[in-house]
């Protein structure tokens, strides 16, 4: 279950940001997760909704966006979202829509990123 560990250091990185800029409050987080990452968005959701209670996050929005696999294929020069077979196997299967090669580079989809916080600071009177 590593949506634990990752669910605290998205909330120590949240918390440590607002901190650093004098925040009272954290209205939003927006959380991108690349299909690979092999993280389950809503076990992610419900251990980050667990972690921020008694925090200055508790009571901000958490939007988890994810997000497909981008591919670049050397074979046929194919470039753009691949879909992923992870019927029947232990880790998903990624190849070329368009010619089925398995050699592919992958360009984006396989990171879990906190893309932006909100936050809410004192008024300076």
């Amino acid at each position: 279950m590593h949506e634990l560990s990752m669910a605290q250091g998205i909330i120590n990185a949240v918390i440590d940001t607002a901190e650093s800029n004098n925040a009272t409050e954290v209205t939003e987080v927006g959380i991108e997760i690349g299909r690979l990452a092999m993280i389950n968005p809503e076990q992610l959701c419900f251990m980050l909704s667990v972690l921020v209670e008694n925090t200055i996050v508790e009571d901000a929005d958490i939007k988890i966006e994810e997000i497909p696999v981008e591919i670049d294929c050397p074979e046929c020069g194919f470039k753009g979202v691949a879909e992923l077979d992870d019927k029947d196997h232990y880790a998903p299967i990624v190849e070329c829509p368009k010619c089925g090669n398995k050699r592919i580079s992958i360009l984006n989809g396989k990171d879990c990123v906190v893309k932006n916080i909100v936050i809410e600071k004192p008024d300076d009177d």
